[in-house]
């Protein structure tokens, strides 16, 4: 973990973020998850009664996954517009100033990529960072990522966790043919964008929830995580590791409910897996 690199790493993972809202794929049926109590066991109907067969319950009216009627604009004169559909996908004040970054598409569609293959989308991003640096708690010959820093991220998932996800798909379907020039322009001319959508969820998935404390060793100018499965874990994933155990799980549950309603099947995404830190204390 580079200290010195902290202020960057958490820009590069607020647009992630962004990004598994602002470009959520292609429009499926929502799925619709109905939690019920186990019935109890019914008493047996007296002589005089007659069984009643149970009223019809109307079903739950579908939500409205129909695209955005964008205005036809060139790609590089996009931001105006977006940035004003965009606001129907949360209605928390913060995510309308996640999108104030300039060639907003461009850049979504470039990090999304580079999320998708575990890389740092740095150099896209021109975002606001995180107050504070990164915080250790050191003791006889032991050094430990300071737990009360996960707390510094909690804007981060209240912010994501906000996404209306049947507003994101109308968004996502209204802006297809920005998106799918932004992507030939990168250099895809035959790859299916949504593919690599699925792609960068399924590494933001991988990333374990940490049970215990994390113990680091001091390099020359930075900290590396003495465990190797977490150290070897890509930056990306150590950047949502970085923002505490209950936020990496809040922020995954969101992914697979977002997945879901864009009809991705959970085979395709890694399970939430739960780690325990080697050399951690709990």
């Amino acid at each position: 973990m580079d200290e010195e690199r902290e202020d960057d790493q958490s820009k590069v993972f607020k647009l992630a973020l962004l990004i598994m809202v602002a470009l959520a794929a292609a429009g499926a049926a929502l799925y619709f998850l109905k939690y019920r109590r186990p019935a109890a066991a019914p008493e047996a109907p007296k002589a005089e009664e007659v069984a009643q067969p149970p009223a019809a319950q109307s079903p739950a009216a579908p939500a409205d996954l129909s695209p955005l009627t964008i205005p036809n604009v060139a790609l590089d004169e996009s931001d105006p517009v977006v940035r004003e559909f965009a606001r129907a996908v949360s209605a928390d004040a913060r995510f309308g100033q996640w999108i104030q970054t300039k060639e907003l598409v461009r850049k979504l569609v470039v990090a999304v990529d580079n999320v998708a293959n575990g890389m740092s989308p740095k150099p896209h991003v021109d975002f606001f960072s995180l107050e504070g640096g990164f915080k250790v708690v050191s003791g006889p010959g032991e050094t430990y990522v300071d737990e009360s820093d996960y707390a510094r991220y909690d804007p981060v998932a209240e912010v994501f966790i906000s996404i209306d996800a049947p507003a994101a798909v109308r968004l996502y379907k209204g802006l297809k043919p920005l998106i799918r020039q932004a992507y030939k322009d990168l250099g895809y001319p035959d790859t299916d964008f949504e593919d690599t959508l699925v792609k960068a969820m399924a590494e933001l998935m991988g990333t374990p929830v940490v049970k215990g404390r994390i113990r680091l060793e001091k390099k020359v100018v930075s900290y590396a995580m003495a465990d190797a499965n977490l150290e070897g874990l890509s930056p990306v994933q150590k950047q949502l590791l970085r923002m505490g155990p209950k936020n990496v799980e809040r922020i995954q549950k969101k992914i697979l409910d977002l997945a879901a309603t864009l009809g991705i099947s959970e085979l395709r995404l890694p399970p939430l897996r739960v780690y325990n830190a080697r050399g951690g204390r709990p």
